[in-house]
């Protein structure tokens, strides 16, 4: 009878600086992603070679992987700097590599594997089957993507599918906005957006007449799949992706628990079908909650193909900052107190928002709460029914500050006598397994049951990254504590050698020089700013490629189309000409 793996599902978390990776990993992630030096699409989150093999070591304890952003476009006088900074990379051990800029396949860099960073805007079948054609091993498809459509370009493929389920939303396709380098000489395309889409604007017609004033018309909601988990797996996606390379570690840890939770009870229910694709047990000292984590609301986004509920919206137009969880409304004002109707507590510390009766977006800091009474910092009037939003919970961001998890491989310990020879066995609970062996002669039979003072010395692995799960003991014979602990410490390291040695890192796929990419003119938002990168597509079959804005600014007075997004503000605002009631 056929027998067939379990499809690997990757919890793919971000990181900021070394540290947070370690966080992540320690939380549950499968895999991180982080930047390195330069050339990462989060220009304030590099890290050096050594930070990155510190997290490298760690994360292989647990056959977690480490990715490399190396996403940005790349000029022609930077190439042979890249070329480097890769095979750096190399050497420590990364993982894979994520890229938008095809140059890169032409440099002369170690064999090591790359995914298509979502940058490289892949929306179609037909331009998956080229990127998997061109050797990219894994590929992060454009967040604006239903359901459907990712399950078509899934079939169209036979390399794991990368989408994002949490985190920040940008308007434009991602790779395809050029609306801050050419507003504001920053390019996001080299990690320097200068996020013209939260910024307030005024709606007018073709008349003039204003339509809406000073709201924040480009800037989304914050993406949360967390309830489409399922579907998402069931689709065939197999890295579920949490955005945030900016994101301090309170906030990487609590989205990073939360969803790991929510995918393995989706694993649990798969029947087999699903695997996790590390390993480890992690121990979270805290209930996560995505909604107590900075977030402008949530949206699905166009993942159920624009079926909105009527009270549903993609974009947050009254702020772009954080709203928190709802926390209550107000009832009253007592002198400096504000009397809240809630089913939460507040504390000191908190900090809350709300909308005031002009629309606009305030907030305050709670100074001192007794009761449903909250004494802000500051004096703060609020009409009754005002919905407040609590943006700073002091208590679990408090529990966030400490050390708030503990991952670990579970093994069982074997202890056997035969021969003359005493041995130990350390085996994973599913993978290695070791012994080690200790010629000694004459153990005497004990006079009193020794198997708990066995299990107690051998279990003591609270130094490692291992617990003890079974441990068989000898209780008929006497073995010195000091042997057995010496033979813990040796099987350990036995164990650990085990596992780096067989650890085993993917290789860069072939590329088909016969692949042809879907079309044959390129625009400045394909972002070709090397001569190498139009080399490769040109072999490709590209006949017109016309240079990125980044290395051909538009003349002055020229109209640029600086934005490519699936977002509809008519849609957004009630307005839709397609639609009955102007939204579906």
């Amino acid at each position: 009878m056929a027998t067939f793996a379990p499809r690997r599902v990757e919890l793919l978390a971000p990181a900021r600086n070394a540290d947070i990776a370690i966080e992540a990993i320690k939380h549950g992630a499968d895999a991180v992603y982080m930047g390195a030096a330069s050339h990462g699409a989060r220009a304030a989150a590099g890290n050096s070679i050594e930070d990155i093999a510190r997290v490298v070591d760690f994360a292989h304890q647990f056959c977690a992987k480490v990715y490399i952003t190396v996403n940005t476009v790349v000029y022609d006088s930077e190439l042979r700097d890249v070329e480097r900074l890769i095979a750096s990379l190399y050497r420590v051990g990364v993982d894979a590599l994520i890229v938008q800029d095809m140059g890169i396949l032409r440099l002369d860099i170690p064999p090591i594997e790359l995914h298509a960073s979502t940058q490289c805007d892949i929306r179609t079948p037909e331009k998956a089957w080229f990127l998997e054609s061109v050797g990219f091993s894994q590929l992060v498809l454009a967040r604006e993507l239903s359901v459907a459509e990712i399950g078509e370009i899934v079939r169209a493929v036979s390399v794991p599918v990368e989408c994002f389920v949490h985190g920040a939303l940008c308007v434009s396709y991602s790779g395809r906005c050029q609306a801050s380098e050419v507003l504001r000489g920053r390019s996001a395309n080299r990690g320097e957006c200068a996020q013209i889409c939260r910024l307030p604007f005024d709606l007018t017609d073709s008349s003039g007449r204003v339509l809406v004033r000073d709201k924040h018309l480009l800037s989304l909601r914050d993406f949360n799949q967390s309830d489409r988990i399922a579907d998402m797996l069931a689709a065939g996606v197999s890295s579920l992706k949490i955005e945030g390379r900016l994101k301090d570690a309170g906030y990487v840890k609590n989205v990073v628990a939360y969803y790991r939770r929510v995918v393995d009870r989706a694993i649990a229910a798969s029947d087999g079908v699903l695997a996790r694709s590390s390993q480890g047990v992690s121990e979270i000292a805290f209930t996560a909650d995505v909604r107590k984590s900075f977030n402008r609301s949530f949206t699905h986004y166009f993942f159920d193909n624009r079926r909105l509920s009527p009270d549903e919206h993609i974009a947050s137009i009254d702020t772009p900052k954080s709203l928190g969880e709802e926390f209550g409304t107000a009832e009253d004002n007592r002198g400096a107190a504000i009397v809240v109707r809630s089913t939460k507590n507040a504390a000191n510390g908190d900090g809350f928002s709300y909308f005031g009766s002009d629309g606009k977006y305030c907030g305050f800091r709670a100074n001192k709460v007794e009761g449903n009474r909250i004494f802000p910092l500051g004096r703060v009037t609020l009409p009754r029914g005002t919905r407040l939003y609590r943006t700073f919970d002091k208590a679990f961001e408090d529990t966030l500050s400490r050390d708030t998890a503990c991952r670990f491989i579970e093994v069982d310990i074997t202890l056997n006598y035969k021969n003359g020879i005493l041995s130990l066995e350390l085996a994973e609970a599913a993978g290695k397994s070791v012994v080690i062996g200790s010629s000694v002669e004459g153990l005497s039979t004990a006079n009193t049951p020794q198997a708990d003072r066995q299990r107690t010395v051998l279990s003591k692995l609270g130094n490692t990254i291992f617990r003890a799960r079974n441990v068989k003991a000898l209780d008929d014979l006497f073995i010195p504590s000091s042997l057995l602990a010496q033979m813990r410490r040796d099987a350990v390291d036995a164990l650990m050698r085990a596992k780096r040695a067989a650890y085993r890192i993917g290789y860069r796929h072939n590329e088909d020089a016969e692949a042809k990419y879907p079309c044959s003119n390129l625009v400045s938002a394909d972002n070709v700013a090397n001569r190498l990168s139009e080399e490769f597509y040109r072999s490709h079959g590209v006949t017109m490629v016309e240079p990125a804005v980044e290395v051909c600014q538009p003349e002055a007075g020229e109209e640029r189309q600086v934005m490519h997004t699936r977002y509809c503000l008519r849609r957004e605002l009630g307005a839709c000409l397609l639609t009955p009631d102007g939204r579906r």
